[in-house]
């Protein structure tokens, strides 16, 4: 059962108060983080238009099929005192949506992540409307976690944690990436995930490959192995977290690129507080990496922020001022990849608190020897 707190009804007019501040007449939102975010509701992505529609001046209504109108009721969403309207297949969804929005707005603000042909249809039906990204509104909102979404994301992290705790039932010399993310995808779920969002073991030098997919190679000893994994719990919630194995003795080069990144990824974690902006933490962690000499093979940034989507706004990146706030839920993930030999990252998610910050995972950062 999902906590009715995740969802407050308090969430719609804090909606329309910043699309009214924005300048936009409505917000449009499909099927997706967003309207999760505001109604609960965890609708399937179809054809068919599924659509909350939040005017500024006006009372909001959830337009969905009518064949998915009982999901809809049973949703979060149906205790929301909102409107959920169903629609006929014989029906104009778009027309029925123009009709019930008030004449001569110039700006609405449509869903980041609606289908192309949907948008097109609300220009259609709505002419004198200018299209902007609600998510330029719905951001600002989202990207400042309630005490309600922090349990979740702890809850998440536990979850994940719970995974990288057996990581020795699986990960050996002898069996294939491919044969062991298979395991670890089925105890993402068994250890309190809905489902298995990713799945990363990249061994040996598939490893200095950030996002590599699983493959048929075989562990071999001596390899390092990175795992970077999460999945979705049953609040809606994500989990991401990566660390770093080897089965045997690694090479002692590995040994070194390892303390090194451990000093930055520590660095970075011990860092976090009110106003410290996002290029600030990434360059803490992304000078101990140059100073010994890895700066170039650092490829990407620091972190993401994770909720209901395993990245959304805040990203921890150079040229990104953005100060941290408390409530700000991110990723602290720094890398260092030697193409062609080996990699490794070590990945925390991290709450910015009112005087510091609080790492949601809390198994080992130590490089973790397998026999």
């Amino acid at each position: 059962m999902i906590p009715t707190d995740l969802y407050p009804a308090d969430r719609l007019e804090r909606a329309r108060e910043a699309a009214a501040d924005a300048g936009l007449g409505a917000l449009l939102i499909s099927p997706g983080a967003d309207l999760r975010y505001l109604t609960g509701y965890h609708a399937l992505p179809l054809e068919r238009l599924t659509c909350l529609v939040l005017p500024v001046d006006g009372e909001p209504f959830l337009l969905v099929p009518e064949l998915e109108r009982p999901a809809a009721l049973a949703s979060p969403a149906g205790n929301l005192g909102i409107e959920i309207t169903g629609w006929a297949e014989t029906e104009d969804p778009y027309a029925l949506v123009a009709a019930r929005l008030p004449d001569g707005m110039a700006r609405i603000g449509v869903d980041n992540h609606m289908w192309a042909e949907k948008t097109v249809a609300f220009r259609t039906v709505l002419p004198g409307a200018d299209q902007a990204l609600a998510g330029e509104v719905l951001g600002r909102l989202r990207i400042r976690k309630t005490e309600a979404e922090i349990e979740a994301l702890r809850r998440a992290g536990a979850a994940i944690d719970r995974v990288h705790a057996r990581m020795g039932e699986w990960l050996r010399a002898g069996r294939t990436e491919r044969e062991v993310g298979r395991d670890i995808a089925d105890a993402i779920v068994t250890e309190g995930h809905v489902r298995a969002d990713f799945v990363i073991v990249g061994s040996g030098p598939h490893g200095a490959s950030p996002h590599h997919e699983l493959s048929d190679r075989v562990i071999l000893p001596g390899d390092p192995v990175v795992v970077d994994i999460g999945g979705t719990t049953e609040d809606g919630y994500c989990s991401d977290s990566t660390r770093d194995y080897v089965v045997g003795e690694p090479p002692a080069e590995y040994r070194r690129l390892y303390e090194v990144l451990l000093a930055a990824q520590r660095a970075q974690t011990d860092a976090v507080r009110p106003g410290v902006t996002a290029e600030q933490l990434d360059a803490i962690g992304r000078d101990v990496i140059a100073d010994a000499g890895f700066g170039p093979y650092f490829i990407h940034r620091t972190g993401h922020g994770i909720g209901l989507e395993t990245h959304e706004e805040p990203y921890i990146v150079a040229g990104s001022a953005l100060p941290l706030e408390p409530g700000m839920a991110f990723s602290v993930e720094p890398g260092i990849y030697l193409p062609d030999r080996f990699g490794a990252r070590i990945e925390d998610i991290v709450i910015c608190t009112d005087d510091g910050g609080e790492r949601l995972n809390r198994t080992s950062r130590e490089l973790g020897v397998l026999p």
